[in-house]
């Protein structure tokens, strides 16, 4: 979790990032990769080391953020795949809450995930046009609620809470959050 000073410049990262990604998503794919990248490393970093120190902090995420960039960036192919399997799980996901109750089994949302990386990599135009605006138009969101200040998520980034991160189960009062994504 970021300190609450750098929540700003994240928030409009995540912006820009955000519209680049949803409208411009396919030209620029691997520019996305690496803001993609960036983000997911700069996560996983801060989430392994977990420093206490502002300095620390930010170093960290910095270090794997240039890490995750980096090899997102270089694997483009590897990229095309995680975005097929990305949007198999979604794709899993909404088809087992319509016709089933509850959450999928791990097995279902695996196999999901490995047949979307391989069909992906036949079909990389549509994934990446698809995983990029709804990717991106996700980001955008966040981005903007986190930026226009919205008291529930302020509350979400300072308790660590994740109902911001997944958008087919929205916090109560906040169903439209879904309608925008899509």
């Amino acid at each position: 979790m970021l300190p609450a000073s750098y929540q700003v410049p994240a928030a409009i990262i995540f912006v820009a990032g955000g519209l680049l990604a949803c409208f411009l998503g396919y030209r620029i794919f691997r520019i996305v990769l690496g803001i993609y990248g960036f983000i997911l490393g700069a996560l996983a970093a801060t989430s392994i080391v977990a420093p206490v120190e502002t300095t620390a902090t930010l170093v960290t995420a910095l270090v794997g953020g240039a890490i995750g960039a980096a090899v997102l960036y270089f694997a483009y192919f590897i990229g095309v795949a995680f975005a097929g399997a990305a949007l198999a799980a979604l794709l899993v996901h909404v088809a087992w809450r319509h016709f089933f109750q509850g959450e999928p089994h791990a097995l279902a949302i695996v196999a999901a995930c490995v047949a979307g990386a391989l069909a992906s990599v036949s079909l990389q135009r549509y994934v990446i046009i698809l995983s990029s605006a709804f990717g991106g138009a996700w980001t955008l969101i966040v981005g903007g609620l986190a930026l226009y200040g919205q008291p529930a998520a302020a509350e979400a980034a300072t308790k660590g809470d994740v109902w911001m991160t997944y958008p087919l189960n929205p916090a109560p009062g906040h169903a439209w959050t879904l309608i925008a994504w899509l």
